[in-house]
Order: C-alpha cells, then structure tokens, then sequence
C-alpha cells in the first residue's frame, strides 16, 4: 500500500509541476494481477495521466503498434465528429427517371443508398407508401434501379475474406451504401427430433430452406451455434432462392437469430416487389444495380439519427458494422473520383492526427471498427487522440456515447464494487488474444485522467483483472 500511495503522490506531484516525466512500472495491483494471468508486462502497453498533465503519469510500451481491437472505434468516433459533424446524417433516396402520368412512371424508379444507418423493412414499406399515396405512383413502368454507388467499390461484401467461422453473424457484416435493415433478416429456429425447422421473419419472395446437412446434437442450447457451418444461397429460375444450411444445432432447441446468409440485392429485390404489391402498386421490368441516371429527381426521403446519436450503439454495444459505415461516409465525403472509399477513410484520419499535430508512426487503418487482424495504434495515440478530443468542440458528445463502468454497455459488468463503478467511461476491445481499455476515468477529486491500456498476448483475456484493476487504482488517486 505504501508503494502504491507513493505512486500516486509522484503521480500528483509531477501533474502540478508540469514536469515532462513517466513512471514506466505498472502499479502493485496491475502487477499482481498480471502474474495471475501469466501475461508478462511486456505484452502491456498503458498511457495514464491526467487530462491536464499530458507529460506526467504511467507509461509503459507506450509507442508500440498495438492491436487495438475496438478501441480503434474511438478513432473513427473522434475524426467523425470533427470532419462529419454531430448532426451529418445518412440517407436514402427514390427518385424518377422519368415523368409520371396517370399513376405510371415510365422511366426506372432509383432506390439510392447514402450510408443512412436506420433503413430497416419499415422504413422502407414507408418510402414505398409515401411514393405511392403522396405521389400518386401506382405503376413501375421502367423497373427499379438500385444505387449503391456511395461506396467504391460498391460491394465490399463480395469475395472478401472471412474474418473468422461466423461470417454471417450481425458483428461480421460488411455494410454498403444501401445497408438495407443492416444486411440481415431475422430467422426463428426451431429442433426437434425430426429435424431443424427455420422460418424467416419477415418472409419475402419464394425462399426454399434446406435443412438436410443440418445434423442434431445434444449441446446446451445456449451453445447453439458451436456447430453452425456456414450457409450456401442458390439464386432459382423465376426469382426465387434456396438457402442450404449446414451444420449442427441442439435437439429441443429453439433460438431467434438475425443472419447475413442471403444475397443481398436478392433480399432487396424481393422486399421490393413483395411491399409494392401489398401497397397495391404494379410493377413491370427487372429489380437491378446500377447508377442513378442523370436529372432523376428526389421523390421521397430518408434520413436515419444524427451522428451524434447513432455513435451510442457504436461505442456501448460496440457495433461493428455501424462503425464500418460512418468509416466509409468519412471516405465518401473526401474520396476523389473512383478513389477507393477505405484508402479515403485513413487519409481522413491520418490529415486529422496530423492537424493535431499527433505522430501516426505504426498506425495501420483498415475498416475503422478494430475488427481485423491489420490495424495498428499505439496507446500514446490513443491517449493523444483523447486528449484532443476533450480539449475540442465535439468532447461531450464523445463522453456521451462511452460505456460507463458497471452500469451500461460492454462495461456493464465490469468494475462493479471498485472506485470506477458508475464513474469511468471508457470503450472496451476485445479480440482473440487483444483486450483493451481506451477513455476517460476521474480520480478520488473529480479530475479526469485519461487511461489507455492494450495487452497483446496470447492469454490476453485472461489479463482483463488488469486493465480493470489500473482503472481502479487511477479513480483511487
């Protein structure tokens, strides 16, 4: 304990003297709770100080690339707030080709994508309402277009490697410009001893679900999807589908799971056809991608919630394909004509550490969401990242959207019973051998410090009690 009061009184001292110096030794708790976990300090690296010091504090690996997993999510929050604004908004259009007469629109009706994150089955049902009684359109003359342009390329989906065995869970989807109901629709399982039963909800367009492959086990339903073997879409003659599962799944079981498994300009294609016609509308020509042509005007509208709003689940659900689509709309809205959106996206980034004078040295950017095996930060650019953030206009709306410990989000379990407990905000990281703690944690007198902490190690998780532990010590201060 007198190690530790020491630490801190050093800590203090320095932070009031402005002195450009670092303790570079983990604290006894951290410490202890590293060799419980065999993780050796190496695979450790933390920047801890208070807001106001940025020369003091804990610093340990503080200039190593790291894995960030989802604290790489507080890069893409910071820079979106700067470069897009809290209120930017996404959206998505329909728009003529054509003149309407009579009811009938004889050029193709546009369905174009802006990266509007809110665009589920009943937004769409009502744009599709909004054009059929606001504008009298009861005839599709010329087919419908669907405009995924925003986004180069436009399907980012498509033959991308996998990131793991469960490419068609929600955390997975790689979103594009349309992101229609976030690529997923809603499948309700059901096993009994004849075989797995699955229904998807909502149901649009012939779909043949092929269940055979499918073999029963008898796990614990909560691990149902241990046996789930990726999926296979077969397009059929006359625009239906069939969907061959494949696998294992337990015996008595029944589970609701959202999935990707469907070719998505397929599902667009049937939803669109199904609610038009049950909006008594007719339809005549192909459903196809392609570009918005030119002098379509905007018939109908929709804007999903301000930035500022839609980076709550983004940072306390840690949702990874929201956080792949505002790192895109940063790309779309600097990228240069036919400039891949991603490469866009990370020189945004990178012109906005440089503004902030922050070095980038062994900073790798890939999708934005810390969910890759590529990305690189270190816990001093992190730190750095935080500290400009809090200094500058948009600091509240970050604070607002990060998970309070033991309270809410991925942190709500977390810290329950220490000095953190309903004070630290921090956005968590998990990967397979990455855990991560990136934000800000007040102190025993209300001062924020702001604490970064990444392990690297092969039994990383196991090293969690640490990071939380030095959480605990700088809201001891």
């Amino acid at each position: 304990m007198r190690s530790i009061t020491a630490l801190a009184l050093l800590v203090a001292a320095l932070a009031t003297t402005g002195c450009a110096t670092f303790i570079d030794t983990p604290p006894a708790p951290v410490q202890a709770a590293l060799r419980e976990a065999g993780v050796p300090a190496a695979s450790l690296a933390v920047v801890a100080h208070p807001l106001e010091a940025p020369g003091t504090g804990l610093r340990l690996n503080a200039d190593r690339p790291m894995a960030p997993a989802s604290t790489m999510k507080t890069i893409t929050a910071v820079v979106a707030l700067d470069r897009l604004g809290p209120s930017s908004r996404g959206q998505t259009q329909l728009l003529a080709a054509g003149e309407v007469r009579d009811g009938r629109l004889d050029g193709p009706l546009v369905l174009k994508g802006g990266a509007d994150a809110d665009l589920d089955w009943p937004a769409l049902w009502a744009m599709l309402r909004e054009l059929r009684e606001r504008h009298g359109v009861r005839e599709l003359g010329g087919g419908i277009v669907v405009d995924r342009g925003l986004f180069q390329p436009s399907r980012l989906d498509i033959d991308a490697p996998r990131f793991d065995e469960q490419a068609e869970f929600p955390y997975n989807v790689i979103p594009d410009a349309l992101h229609l109901n976030g690529s997923l629709l809603q499948y309700d399982l059901a096993a009994d001893e004849r075989g797995l039963t699955v229904r998807p909800f909502p149901q649009f367009g012939a779909l043949v679900i092929d269940t055979s492959a499918v073999r029963l086990n008898d796990k614990s339903c909560k691990d149902w999807d241990d046996g789930w073997m990726p999926s296979r879409f077969e397009p059929l003659p006359g625009g239906a589908g069939r969907l061959v599962l494949a696998g294992e799944f337990p015996r008595g079981c029944q589970v609701t799971q959202s999935l990707n498994v469907l070719d998505r300009q397929w599902e667009t294609a049937q939803a669109l056809r199904q609610l038009w016609g049950e909006l008594g509308g007719s339809l005549s020509g192909e459903i196809r991608e392609g570009a918005t042509p030119e002098g379509a005007r905007v018939l109908v509208q929709h804007r999903d919630r301000p930035l500022a709003e839609l980076l709550r689940p983004v940072m306390k659900a840690s949702d990874n394909a929201l956080a792949r689509l505002l790192f895109l709309r940063l790309g779309a809205a600097a990228a240069q004509p036919g400039e891949d959106t991603r490469q866009a996206a990370a020189r945004v980034v990178r012109d906005w550490f440089a503004a902030q004078r922050i070095d980038i040295t062994g900073m790798t950017l890939e999708n934005g969401s810390g969910l890759s095996r590529t990305e690189r930060a270190t816990a001093a650019q992190l730190a750095a990242m935080l500290g400009a953030s809090a200094r500058g206009p948009h600091g509240p709306e970050l604070l607002a959207t990060l998970p309070v410990a033991g309270v809410d989000g991925t942190l709500a379990r977390r810290m329950k019973g220490t000095a953190a407990e309903g004070r630290a905000r921090m956005k968590t990281g998990t990967l397979r051998d990455v855990v991560a703690l990136a934000g800000y944690v007040p102190d025993s007198t209300g001062r924020t410090w702001i604490v970064v902490a990444i392990v690297n190690d092969e039994q990383a998780m196991k090293a969690r009690p640490a990071i939380d532990a030095l959480v605990d010590w700088v809201a001891r201060q």
